[in-house]
């Protein structure tokens, strides 16, 4: 289907007809801004696969412009240039984003000379079209992901007259338009008026921290947000269940200490501790509380080593100094009722465990960010696994609770002998040539505001240090601060940075935690990615709210380290261990809300995607370390569907690597054997066929029949029709073999048992065999888990039709396909590519074929566009095949054809379903291609139109190069 036919077709689902069928590549569309797409998105696809850009923007943000510069950067690489259209209307446009618009070398900008100049208008020219994205979106990060905006997306060929028409007036205001010069932006700075604005009152009740009152009935005027009355009430719900214990996790910059200061306000106690692990902290600690509970300073009083106001009612103390022999025999084991541990996930620590065994308080609440920890102490355990309220990065950032972040994944330099990696020697760390990267990228990529105030993060001392007096002699005032330097020595240093007086701090692990700066607004990452831990840590420090940015940004230069896999893992919170999600999460990060990006330059993308190729994510370690994080949270043995409840390893990766979860536990040695082979069996069969949850009508059975022995087929199918599911006989037959094994080979048959798990009786009553209903009764270890495997199906199966056989966009095994699509068997081993049978024909195509492939199998194929896919039969078939004519002549033999494409081999053996799909018979052609031998041999191609137009993020990833 050629371009115009498509635009015709799409012209005429636009405006004449939604229900045609075809036409979705090119459709008009409104573009909108809610919480599975935005405007942004589109933009960046089409700016990603032009030729050119033009953009008629009246208001551009130094965020909105940071949501692109990646993109532009990628774009100049490959030679594609674009011109940018603004103003100064209303003074809108601040000096500094006329000073980042300089900084990108292949985009031409202007200013226009016209009136009330206002439009906000988006040109992409390609090589058979123009797109055009034209509406309310001006060029600022809220109006492209979180504004409620009305854009519309229009596509012309070349002689239309809308692009026409769109293009005239873009050259006419262009020609009379100001060139942007240095020049230009000095004469703009030095008269410059801001925008006046208005104060915002409310902000007394969002961040109390920016008022300073101390009576009591002023404090009290200080309301909690929306997060801190949920986490109130949560923490009161734990105290009225009669627990003395209480753990909060939320995320570094929420506003933990706040929130403690509000529960403390609601407590009343008539004495508090509140303990830090670092001196400078104790201030701000309670300055912040003062703000909160009022009342007279006296009444607040610091416990270090400079300071001893042991009787203050609210007393503010380091772990060091109240851990100390002396202090604590000071102070009765019922002083306080009330005591308060930040940054609880130190807590291991022997000089904490000697406070906490000291002192009996009524309550005592723990704050952390990060409560998993590689120390083997199970802070969970301490405060008797009551979590009281839990709040993450992305929920955080979803809550507008966060300073936004725009984070760039860029590239480390790279030498003649390689690029930086984990033996990369000191000396190249700190070359000129890779002092000058970092200078290009930290300048490119800037920060909020005239002024950077930053932190890097180094891989040892030595390179902070020798880096810091080259940046030094470059212009910049950094210094480095270790481990070795004094408490007192890095408290200055952090106040000369927050003063102005320092551009950069550079370090390497002593600011992960622990150190409030709220003006930092670049964050820089010069080292890799060790956990998922450190990196959301470090990362944190710039997300404190701060009056002085809009946004930080954080910049971290990727070599070619083995974890950097953990950085999508890490961004998204995803731990499931699934490589294919980690690669979805490098090209959809519609995980991350608000106005906050995740970009990655594209070199640097490509290592990211290597290091996932070459990471073995089910290795024994990682999946151990992750069962561990999950019992010490739970207190006991973990259920596969608590992996599930609280978002942790995919149970499927479990069984996948251990058959089934029996297996796992006893290689930790978590368990004894308690289960027969049988019953094992039993459970084998259950952990690899229905715990994927792909269809419910198993799992529905199984439910039904450990409530009761006997389950009637009217039951049955009363309960069918209750979930919309379908009750067609053939479904219910499919439904049998599967139960009763016939649908398996006799490898597996044997290895399942070789008896019917569920037998379907003449009667049509289904019931488990004698002998699992015997075990049910006599195992309960056998029960539990066989009931596990159900629930965890049952979760799983909520994102699946069980109207249709196959869910749009999900994963399926060519096993997978044979049973949901009714088959007698499993015949996956001989569908060598696609296979017609029982009215369907399953089409299976690995979409980036290995270099090693033969060519007689390496077809072209591939998407010609999001409804188009071009598609290959096996060599040596003509079009007098038969199986060729069943596929061709489908619709008329009432056969369905099902699309199942990967996007590599490394993703295993699961297929995305893309739907039913139909050959163009005008796309139909003969061709011939060689053989190993050099023989050349027939093969036919077409042109296959799916039923329902690929989703735009799914192909974006399938047919993205990165592997």
């Amino acid at each position: 289907m050629n371009v115009l036919q498509n635009l015709q077709e799409s012209l005429y689902k636009g405006f004449i007809d939604q229900t045609l069928q075809s036409g979705e590549r090119f459709k008009p569309t409104l573009l909108v801004n809610n919480a599975t797409e935005n405007v942004l998105n589109t933009l960046l696809e089409e700016l990603d696969h032009c030729d050119s850009f033009l953009f008629s923007v009246a208001f551009v943000t130094e965020s909105g412009l940071a949501t692109l510069k990646s993109h532009f950067y990628d774009l100049n690489r490959k030679g594609i240039k674009g011109r940018i259209l603004t103003s100064t209307f209303l003074n809108f446009n601040q000096p500094k984003v006329f000073k980042e618009l300089l900084k990108i070398s292949n985009v031409e900008v202007r200013l226009a000379n016209k009136k009330g100049f206002h439009s906000k208008g988006y040109i992409f020219n390609h090589d058979t079209h123009h797109s055009l994205i034209v509406g309310s979106s001006n060029l600022t990060a809220n109006a492209l992901k979180v504004n409620y905006e009305w854009n519309v997306k229009l596509t012309s060929l070349e002689n239309g007259e809308i692009v026409n028409h769109f293009n005239n007036q873009f050259e006419e205001v262009w020609a009379d338009s100001i060139p942007l010069t240095e020049e230009w932006i000095q004469y703009y700075e030095s008269t410059y008026v801001p925008i006046p604005t208005n104060p915002v009152t409310s902000l007394v009740t969002e961040f109390p921290g920016i008022y300073k009152p101390n009576a009591i009935e002023e404090a009290l005027k200080i309301k909690p947000n929306k997060m801190q009355q949920a986490a109130l009430q949560e923490i009161q719900f734990v105290r009225e269940a009669g627990n003395n214990k209480g753990l909060v996790i939320s995320a570094t910059g929420t506003g933990k200490t706040y929130l403690s200061a509000f529960d403390v306000r609601s407590f009343a106690p008539k004495r508090m501790l509140f303990i830090v692990h670092r001196e400078q902290i104790l201030q701000k600690a309670k300055s912040d509380f003062l703000q909160i509970l009022g009342g007279a300073e006296e009444d607040f009083g610091i416990l270090s080593g400079s300071s001893r106001q042991t009787n203050a009612r609210y007393l503010f103390a380091t772990i060091q100094t109240i851990s100390k022999e002396e202090t604590l025999r000071q102070l009765d084991p019922e002083t306080f009722d009330y005591i308060l541990i930040d940054e609880v996930h130190k807590a291991g620590a022997k000089s904490y465990q000697k406070v906490i065994d000291h002192f009996n308080p009524k309550f005592l609440m723990g704050m952390t960010a990060t409560p998993e920890r590689t120390d083997d102490f199970n802070i969970y355990e301490l405060f008797d696994y009551n979590v009281a309220y839990e709040i993450r990065l992305q929920e955080a950032l979803e809550e507008d609770m966060l300073c936004p972040f725009h984070y760039f994944g860029v590239t480390d330099i790279e030498y003649e002998e390689g690029v930086i990696d984990e033996s990369t020697l000191f000396s190249k760390l700190v070359t000129n040539e890779r002092v000058d990267h970092i200078l290009q990228k930290i300048n490119y990529y800037g920060q909020s505001g005239n002024n950077v105030r930053g932190l890097m993060f180094c891989s040892r001392k030595d390179e902070a240090e020798k880096l810091s007096l080259e940046l030094n002699t470059r212009g910049l005032r950094t210094i480095a601060l270790t481990g070795d330097h004094s408490q007192e020595e890095r408290v200055r240093k952090v106040e000369r940075l927050e003063n102005g007086l320092l551009d950069y701090i550079l370090t390497v692990d002593i600011f992960n935690e622990g150190i409030d700066i709220p003006t930092i607004n670049q964050v820089v990452m010069l080292r890799q990615t060790q956990s998922s831990i450190i990196f959301i840590q470090q990362l944190g420090r710039g997300l404190r709210k701060h009056d002085s940015k809009e946004y930080v940004t954080i910049i971290d230069f990727i070599g070619n380290y083995k974890n950097n896999y953990l950085i999508p893992v890490a961004l998204s919170g995803d731990r499931s261990q699934n490589k294919d999600n980690i690669r979805r999460h490098m090209k959809d990060t519609s995980y991350i809300k608000g106005v906050s990006t995740v970009n990655f330059e594209e070199i640097a993308k490509n290592r990211v995607f290597n290091a996932i190729k070459r990471s073995n994510l089910t290795d024994m370690k990682i999946l151990r370390d992750a069962y561990i994080e999950l019992k010490n949270r739970l207190g006991e043995v973990p259920k596969l569907q608590d992996f599930i409840t609280h978002n942790s390893l995919d149970p499927l990766v479990i069984v996948g690597k251990y058959v089934n979860y029996y297996r796992f536990l006893l290689k930790l040695k978590e368990i004894e054997p308690v289960l027969s082979s049988c019953e094992e069996q039993v459970i084998t069969m259950l952990s690899q066929e229905i715990l994927n949850g792909k269809r419910k009508h198993e799992v529905l059975l199984l439910q039904m029949l450990l409530n009761e022995e006997t389950v009637s087929q009217e039951e049955f199918l009363h309960q069918l029709n209750a979930q919309e599911c379908t009750t067609k006989e053939e479904t219910l037959k499919s439904v049998e073999r599967i139960f009763n094994l016939s649908f398996f080979n006799q490898s597996m048959q044997k290895k399942y048992g070789s008896q019917p798990i569920v037998i379907r009786e003449a009667s049509a009553n289904w019931t488990f065999n004698a002998t699992i209903t015997e075990r049910l009764k006599i195992n309960p270890v056998f029960k539990d888990m066989l009931i596990d495997i159900v629930n965890s199906a049952a979760a799983l199966n909520e994102q699946y039709s069980c109207e249709k056989p196959l869910t749009l966009y999900k994963k399926y095994t060519r096993k997978d396909a044979c049973r949901l699509l009714n088959w007698n068997s499993d015949e996956s081993s001989t569908i060598y590519g696609y296979k017609t049978k029982h009215g369907t024909c399953p089409i299976f195509v690995t979409y980036h074929k290995h270099d090693e492939v033969e060519s007689s199998v390496a077809y072209t194929e591939g998407f010609i566009n999001p409804e188009v896919f071009k598609w290959s039969t096996r060599s040596n078939r003509t079009l007098a095949s038969e199986e060729v004519i069943k596929i061709i002549h489908a619709k008329e033999q009432g056969i369905d054809l099902h699309l199942f494409v990967k996007k590599d081999d490394d993703e295993g053996g699961d297929f995305y379903y893309l739907g039913e799909v139909a050959p163009d018979k005008t796309m139909i052609e003969q061709s011939t291609m060689e053989d190993k031998n050099g023989k050349e041999i027939p093969v036919v191609h077409m042109g296959m139109v799916m039923e329902n137009g690929l989703e735009s993020k799914l192909y974006q990833y399938i047919t993205s190069e990165e592997i």
